[in-house]
């Protein structure tokens, strides 16, 4: 689906980033097929993900001044006034680290973290509203928050975002779905114990045709399963991936199409 803007609090991009540049912009190529669009910056190196021309999110070099800093995807959320966004983080016992900062004539930005200490992004758009494509293979189609108390992030994020938390029916896991405007716009669950002293972390998931496939062609480009293909009863198929610098991220074959 093709989307020209974002309403409050829905996520509209993500961004990648890196180690080794060239080596993810070629395994997300082999992996979905994205292109990459060198944009120029003083230093280092920032590149946009694109699918037939349309941008799907963005991808930069860490820098070695922060060579601890692990590969990683953070998530964009839209949202209408930027300063009023960042006030209710901090009201809510949120962090602001980053921003907000101008990009261009594209939007403001900032990069902004929970009470549990789960990072994301924030962005204010002008020219440029975020992802041109949402819910269609090889793009994203959910984001999903893992946390240690799920109960205080519900009142965190609804005190932040116009969101509501509703439980939904998933067997073996209490999970939660962010709602806006009565839609289904991403997930909550509960770190569980046998994944060890896993911090609380957002992590994006891209819509595939067939699971099973990209997640043994992630594997043969050099990434690991951290959750081999699993599936979700009458939700879809499922793998958690940790890409060939061990940025995570999530594939899944819906069993329906979203807008049947």
């Amino acid at each position: 689906m093709r989307i020209t803007q974002y309403t409050q609090g829905q996520a509209c991009w993500v961004e990648l980033a890196s180690h080794d540049w060239l080596g993810a912009q070629a395994f997300y190529h082999a992996l979905f097929g994205w292109n990459t669009v060198e944009m120029p910056i003083p230093m280092g190196h920032f590149s946009l993900f694109n699918l037939q021309g349309d941008d799907l999110g963005a991808m930069y070099q860490i820098p070695q001044s922060e060579s601890q800093t692990p590969s990683h995807w953070r998530i964009y959320f839209a949202v209408k006034d930027i300063d009023a966004s960042i006030a209710a983080i901090l009201a809510a016992g949120g962090q602001l680290h980053i921003g907000p900062h101008v990009v261009g004539d594209a939007g403001v930005m900032a990069q902004v973290s929970d009470i549990e200490g789960a990072r994301f992004a924030l962005w204010q758009a002008k020219h440029h509203s975020g992802s041109r494509r949402q819910g269609e293979e090889n793009t994203l189609c959910w984001v999903e928050l893992a946390c240690r108390e799920p109960s205080h992030e519900a009142d965190f994020y609804t005190k932040v975002f116009p969101w509501t938390s509703v439980s939904s029916h998933v067997p073996g896991i209490d999970y939660t779905e962010w709602q806006t405007e009565g839609q289904s716009i991403g997930g909550m669950m509960q770190i569980m114990s046998e994944w060890g002293e896993v911090a609380a972390h957002w992590m994006p998931y891209f819509r595939v045709a067939d699971c099973d496939d990209i997640a043994a062609k992630a594997q043969a480009l050099g990434a690991q399963l951290c959750v081999p293909p699993s599936d979700i009863p009458n939700v879809g198929r499922f793998a958690v991936i940790a890409d060939a610098q061990g940025a995570t991220f999530a594939i899944i074959h819906l069993a329906h199409n979203e807008n049947e």
